[in-house]
């Protein structure tokens, strides 16, 4: 059995829950379409974010690497388009690290797209009545940071294994004045995005946001 490698953040910026972290968590140990998913926890750290994926990828060889971030005001599951090679964080991480205007890999590429069928995961989505967008930018905090350490990664030294990032919204308990959605959706949600990032092996045109 095939393995993918699920990762969840810990909390930063003074809170105590991730939803990232509390899906994944959940999703551990299943098996999803003859694939087993092993979760994994990355500090919300520049550089040992990276150093700890690359740790996991090296330990459990996955078939397919998805990061899991949390995104704020966000109100449905977004898979991310494209990791920038840029830190510039508006905020401290959690060694109290800020990096401005700095690039995460010194002559690396400006940027890396997902190699996750976006669209396709979109859709799936919201035919199970889940809210669901494809995002054009994982901002330029330490989930970016991540998104593009994992896509440098798996391209110079495992470019037969695909991979990419998916933020989702605050929980219900993590905030009282903006969107969010319950833990057991948000579970099924990443479930249903794994199985169809392992079944379609070529993602979905779409026009206007919606596929065709």
């Amino acid at each position: 059995m095939k393995n993918v490698l699920l990762t969840g953040f810990e909390p930063f910026d003074g809170q105590a829950l991730n939803a990232s972290e509390e899906i994944a968590r959940e999703i551990n140990e299943a098996t999803i379409v003859r694939h087993r998913v092993i979760a994994g926890l990355l500090p919300c750290v520049f550089g040992a974010a990276i150093k700890e994926l690359k740790h996991l990828i090296k330990l459990h060889d996955p078939a397919l690497v998805i990061c899991l971030g949390q995104a704020g005001g966000r109100s449905g599951i977004t898979p991310e388009r494209v990791a920038l090679n840029l830190d510039d964080a508006r905020i401290a991480d959690n060694a109290g690290q800020q990096p401005i205007d700095k690039p995460i890999v010194k002559a690396g590429p400006a940027a890396y797209f997902s190699t996750l069928p976006i669209k396709a995961i979109v859709h799936e989505l919201r035919k199970h009545g889940i809210a669901a967008e494809v995002s054009q930018t994982a901002g330029t905090f330490v989930c970016n940071h991540a998104f593009y350490g994992l896509m440098h990664e798996l391209t110079l030294h495992r470019p037969k294994v695909r991979g990419g990032f998916i933020h989702v919204p605050f929980l219900p308990e993590q905030t009282t004045g903006q969107p969010s959605l319950a833990l057991e959706r948000m579970v099924e949600g990443i479930r249903i995005a794994i199985a169809a990032a392992v079944e379609y092996r070529r993602d979905l045109k779409a026009v206007g946001g919606q596929t065709e």
